[in-house]
């Protein structure tokens, strides 16, 4: 380093402080002294009082009013580690995934909003043990601390949805004494979720389309081979056949959109729905529609909808769906009642919660029944429900949409007394 460089302003301002402490404390010293002679000659000293005087003068032009005030270099290096922390908190606020940093006790130093979002008893001073129980990552941890080398560890949990994160744990290097230690580590979660269900959905579709197909294909290629064969030139049997094989076709077009929605809904699990919707709409929306096919078979839908807007956080096209399946599940299965009931109400008051039901008075459900109605392709009846044109999973798609919503699902039901299913909904802002 040059000469110049060593007369900086910063340089010399250092260099000044202890002149100006030497100054002050040689006029405090001073001061003393001479007090202390005069009044020790009893009546005082006029000149003594007088050098007293300019020694104080002489120490405080010395040492400055900067010194004085308690400022100087000190004011000027707090805007700036201000700066750089505003900036760090500026970074993590823009990074979408959790970040968690902690020292080398694992306590959290700082995290961003998606972390606290992740998890609930996540607090800045507090170890992370307390928010984060996983003896993997804290282990791992521990593990970055003694060796300084990054590693990788799978996170889980299931509530309130099944969500599968990979955890980077690297060390936080900091210079102390021109050598590197660890000064704490940074955690980095990696969202797998989206990746696990697409490899999950991929292996049902396969597995459930496999099943569920081969008896409709099996259908059409025996119908094939008999227009081919003998009745080559029968006409009427040759109408019968395209009927039987337009309805199989139908039949794996409904299996293969249903398993798509049910795919699709699944991918999203994880993802809580942000929009308001009215669901007293949707559900008088879905009975307009459905009323033509309840009154070609002889059932009266019978609405109790509230007058003003019930509001629940929701995607409208899955709370469609769910009304829909629920609606023409108890107009086709509970059609010997002749009559099904739909009702959205509120209810609750510390926990403000919509319900929306849907009530038929048709033969009912076994209890044994109950438990599994929701179980993909689990069907009561599996030849009444094929012609009654369902695919065994419409009733999945609703769990999985309630249980998206944050919601519950319940069915009661009993022999000869029909059946009620009941969606409660978190109800979202404040009521009317």
């Amino acid at each position: 380093m040059s000469q110049r460089d060593d007369l900086s302003p910063d340089s010399l301002r250092q260099g000044a402080s202890p002149i100006r402490d030497a100054a002050l404390r040689g006029t405090v010293v001073t001061c003393f002294v001479l007090v202390s002679v005069s009044l020790a000659r009893g009546h005082g000293d006029l000149w003594l009082l007088v050098w007293a005087g300019v020694a104080v003068l002489a120490g405080f032009l010395v040492a400055g009013p900067k010194r004085s005030l308690g400022l100087g270099t000190r004011t000027k290096s707090q805007p700036k580690a201000t700066s750089r922390s505003s900036v760090a908190e500026a970074v993590l606020a823009q990074i979408p995934d959790p970040v968690i940093l902690v020292d080398q006790r694992a306590v959290v130093i700082e995290a961003n909003r998606a972390a606290y979002d992740l998890l609930a008893g996540l607090k800045t001073g507090h170890p992370l043990s307390f928010a984060l129980r996983t003896p993997d990552v804290l282990d791992g941890i521990q593990e970055v601390l003694d060796s300084g080398h990054p590693l990788k560890v799978e996170y889980s949990e299931r509530i309130p949805t099944e969500r599968t994160f990979e955890v980077h744990i690297g060390p936080l290097q900091a210079d102390v004494a021109d050598a590197e230690v660890n000064a704490g580590v940074v955690l980095f979660f990696r969202d797998l979720t989206s990746a696990r269900r697409l490899e999950a959905m991929r292996a049902d579709f396969v597995a459930n389309a496999s099943h569920e197909l081969r008896t409709p294909l099996a259908s059409l290629l025996g119908f094939v081979e008999t227009l081919q064969g003998p009745a080559r030139d029968d006409a009427k049997a040759r109408e019968r056949f395209l009927d039987i094989m337009k309805g199989q076709a139908q039949r794996m077009k409904r299996l293969i959109d249903d398993l798509l929605s049910l795919s699709r809904i699944e991918m999203r699990a994880h993802l809580s729905p942000t929009q308001t919707v009215d669901l007293a709409a949707i559900a008088s929306q879905m009975v307009e529609t459905l009323s033509p096919l309840a009154k070609e078979r002889g059932v009266a839908i019978q609405a109790t909808l509230p007058d003003r807007p019930v509001l629940v956080l929701g995607d409208r096209d899955e709370l469609l769906r769910v009304t829909e399946n629920l609606i023409e599940n108890a107009v086709k299965y509970g059609e010997s009642g002749g009559r099904v009931d739909v009702e959205v109400v509120r209810t609750g008051e510390t926990v403000p919660q919509v319900v929306f039901s849907v009530q038929d008075y048709g033969p009912g459900i076994a209890p044994e029944h109950l438990p599994r109605l929701t179980e993909r392709f689990y069907r009561v009846d599996v030849a009444h429900s094929r012609d009654k044109g369902g695919t065994g999973l419409g009733l999945a798609i609703v769990k999985h949409i309630v249980n998206r919503h944050r919601g519950h699902l319940d069915i009661a039901s009993e022999p000869g007394q029909g059946a009620r299913f009941t969606v409660r909904f978190p109800e979202a802002g404040p009521r009317s």
